[in-house]
């Protein structure tokens, strides 16, 4: 369907593709994945051509389209949340409005006239165009998608301009959808989605017609919906056929072959030296040693990619807590009119692993932040255990670093009241040592914002981590370093997140937050999903 041919392309000095090759099928599934600066981005604008390459092409055939979701930045208003998917069947409703004027016009035309028949015959190739769309399944289509993105029905009449960021994300997605591109492109399209929006995404990009390439730091994610794998890395565009858990294990054989491939040629250059320097005074022997230098200059050496460098923190050393860590009796909240948790009771006990999920807005962030001591209620109480000491990361806490601080400054804020602390080794275990530790808040990209976030926990011992959407703006390696350290760690945690691998990998307990009401389940998140949708089947064949 599209052609990657000879593209070569530079950023500045470096090299971000040299002369790379590629073909887009028509029902390929591509994670397209690469370290940050490796030109994901500008690969992605250069297939809907917003940037040229400086060598090479794209070849697009006409027929063609190309739907793209940004991570972010899209805002719409004006429109009812129905009337705004709705327009995403732009090209429909302009045939239908066409078919509508020329049948006006027919009643006012010669029926003898030549031009009358052509134009019954242009209403006729109109008409089964539009049988193509099928329009009597547009309400519907669009009733089942904004249904999946976790929209009420009552969601229909309200006007765009009301949803907050995250839904603008998902009226995009949904129009992405409704649309039905040749090629489907995402970006990070499971930022905005919580785990039941997602696995209903997950399971419609299954079996989507068309082709689609995802960038994505969420690895289940990218699991269920690919099936190749495009990697960016040293200016090559390398093809595997498989999902991102296949590209991995390929990728780690790869480079074991290479490392082997590298010592044989090391012992190869070696002997071949040995032999030059032992007859380099042979007369003799002049011309073989002419030639066995030629040899090692033809030689293309192996090179071994250099390794990243990789984060390695631990959690402080939890102080001693008592069996009840945190308990909720009989708590009331509201925000005005809008009442979030009305009587709830809730007990987390010593050595629980707990992933918080629930659809946004449901509460999740807001039990969070009352369970960590920042929010107020109206009524009930909350409990901390007897010797209970928490440690929380707030969603918002990247954004709210001092732009004035420097890195060091600001971890050395946090530690004050820790004489034991040590800013320096926190951030150089986090990737930040040396002038890295000097760089001011302002020009942290998110990942290193998070990560300056993470650096601020680690100068305060606690034995109850509470963390609010922690993986924000981190890698898929990040992540798992993430999770060893919360797997390493003695003490109690409560995690709010919507990525699956990431919770999976460390929680044992799953509490859903649902609009008036919650419950605690012994599992973890894939057997929670797989729980809500035997609850769904059972209560549709009820």
């Amino acid at each position: 369907m599209i052609t990657i041919n000879q593209v070569t392309h530079n950023f500045g000095k470096k090299v971000l593709y040299n002369k790379i090759n590629g073909v887009i099928g028509t029902h390929d599934r591509i994670a397209l994945v690469g370290s940050n600066g490796s030109g994901k981005t500008t690969l992605l604008r250069m297939l809907m051509g917003e940037i040229e390459p400086d060598q090479g092409t794209f070849e697009i055939p006409d027929y063609v389209s190309i739907g793209y979701l940004p991570q972010d930045g899209i805002h719409v208003s004006g429109k009812t949340l129905f009337a705004e998917a709705k327009s995403a069947f732009g090209d429909l409703l302009e045939l239908q409005k066409k078919i509508e004027s020329a049948d006006a016009a027919l009643l006012d035309m010669d029926t003898e006239a030549p031009e009358y028949y052509d134009l019954i015959d242009t209403i006729g190739e109109w008409e089964q165009q539009l049988e193509n769309y099928e329009p009597q399944k547009m309400q519907s289509r669009i009733e089942r998608i904004l249904i999946g993105m976790g929209f009420q029905s009552t969601d229909f009449e309200r006007d765009t301009g009301e949803f907050s960021g995250g839904w603008q994300m998902r009226i995009a997605l949904a129009k992405l959808l409704l649309k039905n591109p040749s090629l489907i492109i995402l970006d990070e399209p499971t930022n905005h989605l919580d785990i039941i929006s997602q696995h209903w995404v997950e399971q419609y990009l299954k079996h989507y017609q068309g082709a689609i390439i995802l960038i994505s730091h969420d690895k289940a994610f990218l699991d269920i919906v690919t099936n190749r794998t495009l990697e960016l890395k040293l200016g090559m565009l390398n093809s595997f056929k498989g999902n991102y858990t296949y590209y991995w294990k390929e990728n780690l054989t790869r480079l074991e072959q290479l490392r082997k491939a590298h010592k044989n040629q090391q012992k190869e250059i070696s002997e071949i030296k040995d032999w030059i320097n032992r007859f380099r005074s042979n007369v003799k022997k002049a011309s073989m040693v002419q030639s066995r230098i030629k040899q090692l200059e033809k030689i293309e050496l192996i090179e071994i990619p250099r390794d990243e460098k990789k984060i390695y923190f631990r959690f402080p050393e939890p102080p001693p807590s008592s069996s009840k860590v945190i308990n909720v009796t009989n708590m009331h909240k509201s925000y005005g009119d809008n009442v979030v948790f009305d009587g709830l009771n809730l007990r987390i006990d010593k050595g629980d692993r707990i992933a918080v999920v629930g659809v946004n807005g449901a509460g999740k962030s807001t039990l969070a932040r009352i369970m960590a001591g920042t929010e107020p209620y109206q009524k009930g109480e909350v409990e901390k255990g007897l010797n209970t000491v928490i440690s929380y990361f707030a969603q918002s806490q990247a954004d709210e670093l001092n732009p004035a601080n420097t890195v060091l400054e600001e971890v050395e804020a946090a530690a004050v009241t820790n004489k034991d602390a040590n800013p320096r080794a926190a951030l150089g275990a986090l990737l930040f040592s040396g002038d890295e530790a000097l760089k001011k808040n302002a020009v942290l990209s998110g990942g290193e914002k998070n990560r300056v976030a993470l650096a601020k926990m680690l100068m305060k011992p606690g034995n109850c981590l509470i963390l609010d959407e922690p993986t924000n703006h981190l890698d898929i390696k990040s992540k798992e370093v993430l999770q060893d350290a919360i797997n390493a760690f003695e003490g109690t945690v409560i995690l709010v997140s919507h990525d699956r691998s990431f919770l999976d990998g460390v929680v044992n307990k799953v509490l859903e937050v649902a609009p008036g009401s919650t419950r605690m389940l012994t599992c973890n998140v894939t057997e929670y999903v797989k729980r809500i949708e035997k609850e769904m089947t059972e209560g549709g064949n009820n």
